[in-house]
């Protein structure tokens, strides 16, 4: 086992790498951090405590280049440095694990640790296979056996954090600083990353670590400085200093125990579960809970300790078993027959499925009782109040006003809105995951003390934790889980930290090797991914109407048709490759369609009016148009700060409008535009129109430049996740106006194709066809919640809508029937992104 020498290398210098001097940093009138001052050492490992609100994570983001200091700076080598993002704090060689990891889900795991940094070429092209290479060793160093191309959502949350980790460790840093780097670990990984800590502390890197678990705190530190209220109280050498004292620093005053003393008084069973299975082949487990007692859950990450959870609340379904409440069977098929049955669960993710961020504390409060609160459909506040009113107050909950957003609370605070929230259903049984995780010593005090009471008050409470030391202070009984399996259950008095691990470990991990031990991915082509694969369903969709209309017309392969419809679709696939690049960046151009009529009729009138320029000079006309257009709502959108949605619906009319009066009635035919203007798209090359062979090109070009450079990797990156982007320092504002600049020329060469295409161009050019744009990307995969999409499958996406049309006008279906056809078709192909997106959550959960 790691122990930390507490003392600094003595051959390394003397000057501090970083740290900071008097830092002040206020939000509006509120100061958060006041005349802080302290350095990290080479070769030290400085511990940051405090309290939810403290200020510790302030002090991290002003290393990490997030913010700025308002007042006093952050120092570096004894001088002052201005970080004005994380791309300098990086440049200066400081490295950040993030207490909310900045992962991206869509993008591969080797990418994760390398965006922002992903090794070139000397074009400037990603060198894939050295950035695999190097990726594979830090997944080495944290433990973590998980083939480098494996899309990142497919882990599990523990997972996840190790490659936060990883990424910290490519930087080859000489700063590191860990925020809360172990709250998702579980023992083991915990101990692999106290080894390359010790590894780190040799090669001299400076090192911060900023957590809860005091235990944690005095195995890997050696100086430990402690805020309070924004406050540095003082900066001790680990070795001098005591658990009590620490705490007494943070809190400000004695705190007599983390865990109430009680007397178990139980009661009759309150829940049962007999022969529960929770995946097909896997055991079964048979549990019970009385009233008044607290029945502890322990295992490592992945055991089945929130699996059982989720499916006693109705999250999941089991293969089989029973639940009785009370001792009646009951069905529990959703949350809302849980909460009919008394049962109430606080989820490990707060953030991400407990609370609504951007709700006021009492609206998130209010969430499980709405419909008390809002009584004939109409939401009363005060009612809210005299809900959950009480259960704040009860948890001592540290806020402004009811009306304050949640996500301007603290951690610790947080969790108190969500248990308050489960408290207004007065559940009979009550499940805790993670309950403490990620929150301060005080406040951990006082949800236990909350626990506690309510088990003196005859609740059944489920405990699910991965600090042993939170089973062994409050459980009566501690049930330990392994894969699925129940391998042991302990009393109170029986249970040892000792015994619980023994239990959660398997002979093979005890060995020493990772918990982590996974297999290589399955082979992507095998029928039985090419089956679940969606460019197989467009495919299959594509059959299903061809083949019925074949019989019915035989003219859908004839020659004349194949070229006509391979023109179109040429046109779409152009324009929905833009909508693409605006999607995956988490926003929408609803005024494509307006760009490429602007586009079309600028371009044809310039060569009607100015026959020498040329298709050259139209199609510079086109782009110039595009791009502007594009520029413009991009920057709307980005310095603006307007909701997409309300730009581009905005400027889908004002471009629109001004075609109307730029056109004045009047249309631009054939005979007013050179020959040369139309052979543009008509000519073929070995028998395929030019524009489908322009087309190729561009989707082919794209394609290799989003997969292949580093601009393109974080467009995706952006998308996936743009808080995730903001800390690795990768520009957000830039990336969006980037894709909206691109969007609106790929719109440009769309409106000359178009007018080429079509000879005839009047203001009403492709009047409606942004719903058919978007239907193509969104039905060819590209996420509207941002981060995925190829173009592949936007390519397929526009085939498929233009093979619907053209079957259904074979058949001579009346084309009002058409758009609805359309319609239908977005909402499923939304419903099946929606479906293997929480397939994938679920997975990571496993």
């Amino acid at each position: 086992m790691f122990q930390p020498s507490h003392g600094p290398v003595e051959h390394l210098q003397e000057i501090a790498p970083i740290g900071l001097r008097n830092a002040v940093k206020s939000f509006g009138r509120t100061a958060v951090l006041k005349e802080v001052s302290f350095e990290l050492r080479q070769g030290e490992v400085l511990a940051l405590l405090g309290e939810n609100g403290a200020g510790k994570s302030t002090c991290v983001k002003l290393l990490a280049g997030v913010h700025t200091p308002t007042l006093g700076s952050v120092v570096v080598d004894g001088m002052p440095a201005d970080f004005q993002s994380p791309a300098d704090a990086s440049k200066a060689g400081v490295a950040v694990m993030h207490q909310h990891p900045g992962l991206f889900p869509d993008l591969s795991i080797a990418e994760n640790i390398f965006i922002g940094h992903m090794p070139t070429t000397g074009p400037g092209f990603i060198d894939a296979g050295r950035m695999r290479e190097e990726a594979r060793r830090v997944l080495d160093t944290v433990g973590l056996n998980v083939p480098p191309e494996t899309r990142l959502g497919e882990l599990r949350t523990s997972e996840q954090q190790l490659v936060e980790i990883a990424r910290a460790l490519s930087l080859k840093a000489r700063v590191l600083i860990m925020d809360e780097p172990t709250a998702a670990l579980s023992q083991r990984e915990v101990e692999r990353l106290f080894q390359v800590v010790g590894e780190l502390r040799k090669q001299g890197v400076a090192m911060m670590f900023v957590g809860h678990r005091m235990d944690e705190i005095f195995r890997i530190a050696d100086r430990i400085a402690v805020l309070r209220d924004g406050s540095l109280v003082g900066v001790e050498p680990a070795a001098a200093l005591s658990r009590p004292a620490a705490i007494k620093m943070m809190v400000g005053r004695e705190l007599s125990s983390l865990y109430p003393e009680r007397t178990a008084s139980r009661g009759p069973v309150s829940l049962a579960v007999r022969s529960l299975v929770l995946q097909a082949g896997g055991p079964s487990i048979d549990l019970i809970v009385r009233k008044g007692e607290i029945v502890g859950l322990g295992g490592l990450v992945g055991s089945g300790r929130t699996e059982i959870a989720r499916v006693l609340f109705g999250v999941d379904r089991p293969v089989s078993g029973e639940i009785l409440i009370d001792g009646i069977p009951r069905k529990i098929h959703s949350p809302r027959e849980a909460m009919d049955a008394g049962i109430a669960y606080v989820s490990e993710d707060r953030m991400g499925q407990s609370l609504v961020m951007d709700f006021s504390i009492l609206d998130n409060a209010a969430l499980t009782v709405l419909a008390k609160a809002a009584p004939r459909g109409f939401y009363r506040p005060q009612s809210a109040i005299e809900l959950v009113g009480g259960e704040l107050q009860r948890m001592k909950l540290r806020f402004s006003g009811y009306e304050q957003p949640v996500k301007q609370l603290s951690g610790g605070n947080q969790q108190k809105v969500v248990i308050s929230k489960w408290l207004a259903t007065k559940p009979r049984i009550f499940i805790l995951d993670e309950p403490t995780q990620g929150i301060d010593v005080n406040t951990k005090a006082e949800i236990h003390a909350m626990i506690a009471d309510l088990a003196a008050q005859g609740m059944a409470i489920i405990l699910i934790s991965s600090e042993l030391p939170e089973l062994l202070g409050m459980c009566d009984r501690i049930i330990v889980l392994r894969e699925g399996e129940k391998t042991a259950e302990f009393t109170r008095e029986e249970a040892t930290q000792e015994l619980i691990l023994e239990a959660a470990t398997s002979e093979r991990d005890s060995s020493g090797h990772a918990e982590h031990d996974r297999i290589d991915a399955a082979p992507a082509f095998t029928l039985a991914n090419i089956l679940k694969r969606r460019e197989f369903g467009l495919f299959a969709a594509m059959a299903a109407v061809i083949l019925p209309v074949a019989l019915i017309n035989p003219r859908i392969f004839s020659a004349a048709n194949l070229t006509a419809v391979s023109m179109d679709v040429a046109l779409l696939m152009v324009a929905a490759l833009g909508q693409m690049l605006v999607l995956i960046t988490r926003n929408i151009d609803l005024s494509v369609a307006s760009i490429i009529g602007l586009a079309a009729y600028l371009s044809a009138s310039a060569l009607s009016a100015h026959p020498a320029i040329g298709p050259i000079g139209g199609l510079f006309i086109a782009c110039s148009v595009g791009i502007a257009a594009g520029l413009i709502n991009g920057a709307l959108v980005t310095f603006g700060r307007i909701p997409a949605i309300v730009v581009t619906l905005g400027t889908l009319s004002i471009y629109r409008g001004l075609n109307s009066l730029w056109a004045a009635g009047d249309q631009v035919s054939a005979d007013e535009v050179p020959i040369s203007w139309l052979n543009m798209t008509g000519t073929k090359l070995a028998g395929v129109p030019l524009i489908v062979v322009v087309t190729l090109l561009i989707l082919l070009t794209a394609s290799y430049l989003l997969n292949n450079t580093g601009i393109g990797r974080e467009l995706f990156a952006t998308g996936s996740n743009p808080d995730g982007a903001e800390l690795v320092g990768i520009p957000q504002r830039r990336q969006i106006l980037l894709a909206f600049a691109l969007a609106g020329l790929l719109a440009g060469i769309c409106g000359a194709l178009w007018a080429s295409r079509y000879a005839t161009v009047d203001a009403r050019v492709a009047t409606g066809f942004e719903l058919t744009i978007i239907a193509a990307s969104v039905v060819g995969g590209v996420a509207i919640r941002g981060g995925a999409g190829t173009l592949l499958g936007v390519a397929l996406g526009a085939l498929t809508l233009l093979v619907i049309k053209n079957g259904l006008t074979l058949v001579r279906v009346d084309p009002l029937w058409l758009q609805g056809v359309y319609g239908l078709v977005i909402l499923a192909a939304i419903g099946i992104d929606a479906l293997v997106t929480r397939r994938a959550r679920r997975a990571g959960n496993n």
